[in-house]
């Protein structure tokens, strides 16, 4: 898990959940996750949610896919406590647990879970050779891990254009290009990897969440942040555009399965 100082304090989750939906702290609500979750099957399962964030999709595993049990894992206090409220609210506390954990390998025994799932969180952890060894080492055999994550094209440095959109965000990226996540996964054992870019998607998706802020929603994002902070977000996003534009900044879907033996 990532570390540092708070990144999703209460301004900036009441902001992206004014921008994303209520429960959600990145872009396409329920309708990406059924895209990312197309085809698996969680019914009766143990999941493991890395990077919960504010609950809203940590809830919908086992409300809406019928997950027996889910794990949230964050290292932020803020968004667990809203996590733990959404849980409760939803009469799902008996089959969500939530919890606060320090950076590093996730506090769970060998082969204890079924999914490993994250929505874009991952990008906070820089080790993607870790995580993904630290995924196998958790996973049933038979286990998938199945997760969305924001990308880089490439390997190396980044361009100028897109350290400009990082160093706006602030939000202290570790970003990976497919091929290393590619690399990672069968490294860690994993077999059946798949990649899918979602860049065609989300760069339609932020060109209208641009136009959201800059026009007729306006008022309603300067109203949840404090003075001047929407120019910021902004800037932010006008930033980010060049770089989706040019095909470098490159959300991705991916899976990988645990082989049975």
């Amino acid at each position: 898990m990532h570390s540092g100082d708070v990144l999703y304090d209460t301004n900036a989750i009441t902001f992206l959940e004014e921008l994303w939906g209520e429960g959600f702290l990145s872009p396409g609500g329920p309708e990406e996750v059924a895209r990312l979750l197309d085809g698996v099957d969680l019914a009766g399962k143990t999941v493991v949610d890395i990077g919960c964030g504010a609950g809203g999709i940590t809830v919908s595993l086992a409300r809406d896919y019928g997950a027996a049990k889910v794990i949230g894992l964050d290292v932020e206090g803020p968004v667990c406590a809203l996590s733990r409220k959404r849980a409760e609210e939803a009469g799902l506390s008996d089959r969500i647990e939530i919890r606060q954990v320090e950076p590093g390998p996730m506090p769970l025994p060998e082969e204890s879970v079924d999914i490993v799932f994250s929505k874009d969180s991952i990008v906070h952890i820089p080790d993607k050779e870790a995580l993904a060894l630290d995924a196998y080492r958790v996973l049933k055999p038979g286990g998938m891990f199945v997760a969305s994550d924001w990308l880089i094209s490439h390997d190396g440095d980044p361009s100028p254009e897109m350290a400009e959109y990082i160093a706006k965000e602030d939000l202290n990226f570790g970003m990976a290009s497919p091929e290393r996540y590619r690399k990672a996964l069968a490294a860690a054992g994993f077999v059946d990897v798949s990649l899918r870019n979602r860049n065609p998607w989300y760069r339609e998706i932020a060109r209208e969440e641009l136009a959201r802020l800059e026009g007729g929603d306006r008022a309603a994002f300067e109203a949840v942040l404090p003075p001047g902070e929407l120019d910021s977000q902004i800037a932010t996003w006008r930033a980010m555009l060049v770089v989706l534009e040019s095909g470098e900044h490159c959300p991705h879907h991916f899976r990988a399965i645990k082989p049975l033996s």
